[in-house]
């Protein structure tokens, strides 16, 4: 029998996490979070505040962001029976067929009804839990594009499910980065959040810098279930590579991957033909390390996530253990709205 590396075991990358320690609101100000750096060539780590990112920033590096926008993807509604329904968006397949997540039993042909006239009918019974859906609006069918203004009066944002708590006021504004611009995602880039608008312009003047686009989708909070982590299926994305990212990444300058997001962009357009848009669905860990990602910024992350194997990816299983062992030791805040960690 082939003895299987620990950095390939799911149980490796468990932990304990204090329950004080998870975010459940964001720092105010969104710089004033804490931030871990650490440095792989002094094998060093530096305690210090986001609102001091930019000093860290390696010379002659260009930084890539995500600027995929939040959209209010948590919908309350009723079957004709009466019965409560709530609906989570997770993408769009196509212009009309959105797959979603729902609370409540339903079948094919299901009519869930919203407020401003709005209905989904359930087209699909997915095996993995998910649904398909067409929305309409009065009868008349719905394109995605059409769908969004009308979930922006009507829906919630979708707080991650370990934020115990309702959304509020703030969270349409703080569950957002200052440079959101491309509607559809159900999760925000975390470790972008940290960023003001007045951080975020300075540090694009001083420094070159490009976007790209991910979708996060809800599958970026499922936890692996494999006993090896190379068996986990990984959840697919929509993204696009601009032009102006696609320069910087055929080009020859170190790269900071603003978040898992921006890396898992960049990594799967650098693996697999640098095709600018389509579906990716890269699975960075320790058996497949980053090809053009050169450091990483980024949050503390659910146990047994694809996330923190991507952590690990960087800097191997024992480091990603003893970083998150600091962080724990030093109380920074995990999660969504918790503190953020640089790797350079």
């Amino acid at each position: 029998m082939v003895e299987i590396s620990a950095e390939l075991l799911t149980q490796s990358y468990d932990f304990t996490l204090p329950e004080e320690l998870i975010a459940t609101h964001p720092a105010s100000p969104r710089d004033h979070a804490k931030l871990l750096i650490y440095d792989r060539k002094t094998d060093t780590i530096t305690h210090d505040y986001f609102y001091n990112f930019e000093k860290y920033i390696p010379e002659n590096t260009a930084l890539i962001f995500n600027d995929t926008k939040v959209i209010k993807a948590r919908l309350f509604g009723f079957k004709p029976s009466g019965g409560k329904i709530e609906l989570l968006i997770n993408r769009a397949l196509n212009a009309h067929d959105i797959n979603v997540y729902i609370r409540g039993k339903v079948k094919v042909g299901t009519i869930i009804n919203f407020d401003e006239s709005l209905t989904a009918e359930v087209k699909i019974l997915n095996e993995d839990g998910s649904r398909v859906v067409n929305f309409s609006q009065e009868e008349i069918p719905l394109r995605f594009e059409a769908l969004l203004p009308i979930i922006d009066k009507i829906g919630h944002i979708p707080l991650p499910p370990y934020i115990q708590r309702e959304d509020n006021e703030e969270d349409a504004s703080e569950y957002q980065t200052v440079f959101a611009r491309e509607e559809g995602a159900v999760a925000a880039p975390t470790a972008s959040l940290h960023f003001t608008d007045e951080q975020h312009a300075r540090i694009c003047k001083n420094h070159k810098h490009a976007y790209v686009t991910l979708h996060v989708g809800s599958g970026t909070f499922k936890p692996v279930d494999a006993t090896v982590i190379t068996e986990h299926p990984m959840h697919s994305e929509y993204y696009n590579i601009s032009d102006a990212a696609k320069k910087i990444l055929d080009g020859h300058l170190p790269v900071l991957s603003i978040g898992t997001t921006s890396t898992r962009t960049v990594e799967f357009y650098d693996k697999h033909g640098k095709v600018q848009s389509g579906e990716a669905n890269l699975f960075l860990h320790p058996n497949n390390r980053p090809s053009r990602v050169n450091h990483l910024l980024t949050n503390f992350h659910l146990p047994k996530s694809t996330l923190l194997m991507l952590v690990a990816s960087f800097v191997g299983l024992e480091k990603t253990q003893k970083l998150y062992s600091e962080a724990i030791k030093e109380k920074y805040r995990f999660y969504s709205y918790g503190d953020a960690m640089l790797i350079i």
